[in-house]
C-alpha cells in the first residue's frame, strides 16, 4: 500500500478526492510530520519553519516523491534528494499570473509616485500636480529569467506598450543571451529580476550593473533576496545612482526594523507578498498534486520536475 504524508493544512482540499487504497497520515505540526515522515513513499512537508522541513525530508528515508507548494526549494537538501534519487515536484507557475501582476503594479506606483498619492490621503492634503510623471508605454525593460513567472510578465508589459527583451540562454530574436545583458544596461528604463535562486544567479546585480544602469532605472526584484548585492542596492539608492528599486524580495527575511532599506524613499518593500495576493493558491496545487497522484499511481511522469543538481 502507498503511504502518503500530507499537510492537514491541504486536508479539506485532498481528503474527498484521494484515490481509494491509500494509507494516508496527516501533520499539522512540525513535531507530528517527524514523527510520520519515516513512513512516507509520498511526501507533502510543506512547514513555514524551512529548516522544520529540510529536516522532515531527511528523516523521509523511504520516500520516493517529494512534492511542495513552493516555487524556491534552495532550503532543501541537495545532496539527500540526488543520493535518495527522490524525484520533486514543486509550486513553479502556481503563483506566476498574481506575481506578474505583482510587476506591473510595482512599475505603475513608481511611475505615477502613487505611494505620495496615498501619504497626501492620509495627511487629507488636496495635490494639484501628480508626484510620478513617468509612462510605461514606450519605456524599455529588460526580463532576467523567463521561466513561468516571465512567460507572464512580458505580455502584461507589452500591453503597456513595454518594449521588453528577455535574457535567456538560447538567445534568439529579441532576446539576449546570459553574456550579453550586462553590456546593454545602460538601455533599460526597468531591469527585472525573476531568475531562479542558484549560485549562478547569486549576487548577479552588484555594484558593476547597478553603475550601469540609467540613472533613473528601477530595478524590480520578485526573485530572491540574494540575486542582488544588498550593500551595494543600498549605496546605489542613497547616492541616487538609480532611480529606485520595488522589492518584494530582501537579504535577511523578514527585514529587521533597523535595516537602512526601510528608511530610503526610493526603495519600495512589499514583504514576500507577490505570491499570496491571491486566493486560488492551495486550490491550485490541490489540482496538480492530484493530477500528479493519478500519474503516479500509474507509473507515469509528474510535473512539473524540480532538479536538485540545477537547483529549479
Amino acid at each position: 500500500m502507498t503511504t502518503l504524508v500530507l499537510s492537514a493544512l491541504m486536508r479539506p482540499l485532498l481528503e474527498p478526492r484521494l484515490p481509494e487504497g491509500l494509507d494516508v497520515h496527516w501533520f499539522a505540526t512540525q513535531e507530528e510530520a517527524l514523527q510520520v515522515a519515516p513512513q512516507a513513499e509520498i511526501g507533502w512537508f510543506d512547514l513555514y519553519d524551512k529548516q522544520a522541513m529540510a529536516n522532515t525530508v531527511r528523516a523521509a528515508t523511504k520516500l520516493k516523491w517529494l512534492n511542495s507548494i513552493y516555487a524556491g526549494l534552495d532550503f532543501l537538501p541537495m545532496d539527500v534528494l540526488i543520493e535518495r534519487d527522490i524525484t520533486v515536484t514543486n509550486g513553479v507557475g502556481i503563483n506566476a499570473i498574481t506575481i506578474a501582476e505583482y510587476v506591473v503594479m510595482g512599475m505603475l506606483t513608481i511611475a505615477k509616485g502613487y505611494r505620495d498619492v496615498v501619504r497626501a490621503q492620509e495627511r487629507r492634503e488636496w495635490l494639484l500636480d501628480s508626484p510620478g510623471k513617468r509612462e510605461l508605454a514606450g519605456s524599455k525593460a529588460l526580463l532576467l529569467g523567463y521561466g513561468a513567472i516571465g512567460k507572464l510578465i512580458k505580455p502584461r508589459l507589452e500591453a503597456f506598450d513595454v518594449e521588453v527583451t528577455v535574457v535567456r540562454r538560447s538567445g534568439g530574436e529579441g532576446a539576449l543571451t546570459p553574456d550579453q545583458w550586462r553590456g546593454k544596461l545602460g538601455e533599460f528604463d526597468w531591469v527585472i529580476l525573476a531568475v531562479p535562486a542558484t549560485p549562478e544567479t547569486d549576487g548577479m546585480i552588484g555594484a558593476a550593473e547597478l553603475a550601469a544602469m540609467k540613472s533613473d532605472a528601477v530595478i524590480v526584484n520578485i526573485a530572491r533576496g540574494a540575486v542582488i548585492d544588498q550593500p551595494a542596492l543600498v549605496e546605489a539608492l542613497e547616492a541616487k545612482r538609480i532611480g529606485g528599486a520595488f522589492l518584494d524580495v530582501t537579504t535577511p527575511e523578514p527585514l529587521p526594523p533597523e535595516d537602512k532599506l526601510w528608511t530610503l524613499d526610493n526603495a519600495h518593500i512589499t514583504m514576500h507578498l507577490s505570491g499570496r495576493a491571491q486566493d486560488k493558491m492551495f486550490q491550485r496545487s490541490a489540482d496538480r498534486f492530484l493530477d500528479n497522484l493519478g500519474k503516479y499511481l500509474k507509473g507515469e511522469p509528474v510535473a512539473p520536475v524540480f532538479d536538485p543538481r540545477l537547483g529549479y
